[in-house]
C-alpha cells in the first residue's frame, strides 16, 4: 500500500474521485507496493482500484486505453524507499569517499527497480527467488548485473556476501525466461583478471543470445583507500594485455553471435596509450552509460556536424575567446575538437584545461568526478575568455552542485567568469563553443 500525494486534474482519476492522501491498496485485486506493480497492474483497459480513506474502503471503475495513465502522483518516483546494497565489495567507490561530504553521496543503491528505469547495476545478492518470480511475470528487461565474476567463491570474497556466488544461478533463470541481461566486470588487478577474467567470459557467453553486452572496466581507486583492500592500478601495458584478451574473445563472439558481446572501457585505451576503436566496433553502443565507446560516438557525431557548421555559424558572432575543463582522460580527445572547429571558424579562440583530481587522487581522472573546488583551485588567474564551460557530468542530476557542494554560481564568483555546464552530445557541444 502506499499513499497518493496527487491527483492531476480533469485526469480519470480525479473525474472518479479519487483524492490526494488516499491510499493505493490494489489494481483489479492486485496488492500495489511499488512503482513496478502500479505500471504492470495500470496496463489494463478496464481497471478497478482500491483505495483505504481514512479507515474506510473504496472501489473505483477506470475505463481508458491500455497503457494510458490515470493521473496519480506519489512520494517517491519508486513509490517507496530504495533497495540499498548489501555487499561490501572490494573496488566499492562509495567506500573510497572522504568524509564530510553530503549524506546522499554515501547511500549504496542495488535496486532492480532502478536497473529496469534508469539503468542501474544490481548485485541480485538482496533478491530471491520470489523477485526473481516477479522480474519474469512482469517481463521486466533489460536487467543490469554487476557480475565482475561467475567463480562463485571469488564473488564472495570480492563482494564479501555470502549470497554472493548462489545468486549467480539468477542469471540463467532470467536468460532461459526471456529476459535481456546486461552486465559490468570491474576488473580488480590479481583478482579477477587473467584467467578468472577468460572464466567469466566463457560462462557468460553461454547466455547469449539473453546477454545482450558486457562493458570490461577497471576499478577507480582514489586517495582514501586506508584500511580497505589492498588493490594497486593497471599500468598502461597491463592495460593493453586486458584489452587485447577481451578483444580476441569479443572476435570470436562475433563469429558465433554476429556480436561481440563484450567491450573494454574508453579508459583502459587511454590508459594504455592505443587508439581507440572506431564506430562500427560499438555496433549499438550498449554499454556507452558504463564508459565504453562514449569518445568514439562524441568524435563521430562531432564529425558529421562539422559537416553542417554553416547552419550553425548562421547564429554566430565574432570575436569569442572560450576555455573548458575536462579531465585527464579526455583531455587530448576533447582539444583535438576544438583544434578541428578553430580551424573551421575565423574569429574563435578556445583552451582546453585538463584538471588534475587532487580531491579524490590523480589516478581518477575521468570528468565526471572533477570538483569545484579543483577547477577553482588550477584556473586561478588564467585568461578563462568569454565563458568557461564544463562537462554537465560534474554536477548531480538535479544540476545545481559539484561533488564539493560548490555552485556553478560559487565557481563563477570565484573565477570572475560566466560558467556554463556543458553537454558531450555533438550539438550540444558545438553550440555551448560558439554561444548560440
Amino acid at each position: 500500500m502506499v499513499k497518493i500525494t496527487d491527483v492531476a486534474k480533469k485526469s480519470r482519476a480525479h473525474k472518479v474521485g479519487i483524492k490526494s492522501d488516499d491510499i493505493l491498496v490494489s489494481i483489479n485485486g492486485r496488492e500495489i507496493n511499488d512503482v513496478l506493480d502500479y505500471r504492470f497492474y495500470l496496463a489494463e483497459k478496464n481497471i478497478s482500484i482500491t483505495v483505504l480513506r481514512g479507515e474506510k474502503e473504496l472501489q473505483f471503475s477506470i475505463k481508458k486505453q491500455e497503457y494510458d495513465d490515470i493521473g496519480l502522483d506519489f512520494e517517491t518516483p519508486l513509490m517507496d524507499k530504495k533497495h540499498s546494497c548489501e555487499n561490501k565489495c572490494v573496488f566499492c567507490f562509495i567506500d573510497q569517499l572522504p568524509k564530510g561530504m553530503r549524506s546522499s553521496l554515501y547511500f549504496k543503491d542495488d535496486d532492480s527497480r532502478l536497473s529496469f528505469l534508469h539503468g542501474n547495476y544490481i548485485t541480485l545478492t538482496n533478491l530471491h527467488d520470489k523477485d526473481i518470480d516477479r522480474i519474469i511475470e512482469m517481463h521486466i528487461s533489460p536487467v543490469n548485473i554487476s557480475v565482475h565474476t561467475t567463480n562463485p567463491e571469488l564473488r564472495v570474497k570480492m563482494m564479501k556476501n555470502k549470497r554472493a556466488g548462489e545468486v549467480l544461478s539468477y542469471m540463467k533463470r532470467l536468460a532461459d525466461a526471456g529476459i535481456t541481461l546486461c552486465a559490468q566486470i570491474v576488473l580488480c588487478k590479481g583478482l579477477n583478471d587473467g584467467a578468472e577474467l577468460d572464466r567469466t567470459m566463457c560462462d557468460l557467453e553461454k547466455l547469449a543470445p539473453a546477454l545482450e553486452s558486457v562493458s570490461v572496466v577497471p576499478a577507480g581507486l582514489t586517495k582514501f583507500r586506508d584500511g580497505l583492500y589492498e588493490l594497486e592500478a593497471y599500468t598502461p601495458s597491463e592495460c593493453a594485455a586486458v584489452i587485447k584478451q577481451v578483444n580476441d574473445f569479443g572476435e570470436m563472439c562475433l563469429v558465433k553471435h554476429k556480436t561481440r558481446l563484450f567491450y573494454p572501457a574508453d579508459e583502459l585505451y587511454i590508459k594504455a596509450g592505443l587508439p581507440l576503436p572506431d564506430d562500427s566496433f560499438y555496433e549499438s553502443y550498449a554499454q556507452i552509460q558504463n564508459g565504453v565507446g562514449m569518445i568514439t560516438d562524441m568524435r563521430t557525431g562531432f564529425e558529421y556536424e562539422l559537416e553542417n557548421l554553416d547552419e550553425y555559424l548562421k547564429d554566430f558572432s565574432a570575436p569569442r575567446s572560450v576555455s573548458i575543463v575536462t579531465g585527464y582522460a579526455a583531455y587530448d580527445h576533447i582539444k583535438s575538437l576544438c583544434d578541428k572547429l578553430c580551424e573551421r571558424v575565423s574569429g574563435l579562440k578556445i583552451t582546453v584545461f585538463p584538471i588534475k583530481n587532487n580531491f579524490f587522487g590523480e589516478q581518477i581522472t575521468v570528468s565526471g568526478l572533477l570538483t569545484g573546488k579543483d577547477i577553482c583551485e588550477q584556473l586561478e588567474g588564467k585568461d578563462l575568455g568569454d565563458c568557461l564551460l564544463f562537462p554537465d557530468v560534474c554536477l548531480r542530476a538535479e544540476g545545481d552542485v559539484f561533488l564539493d557542494d560548490m555552485t556553478p554560481e560559487e565557481l563563477s564568483n570565484a573565477l570572475g567568469v560566466t560558467v556554463c555546464p556543458q553537454g558531450s552530445d555533438p550539438t550540444v557541444f558545438i553550440k555551448g563553443i560558439l554561444g548560440i
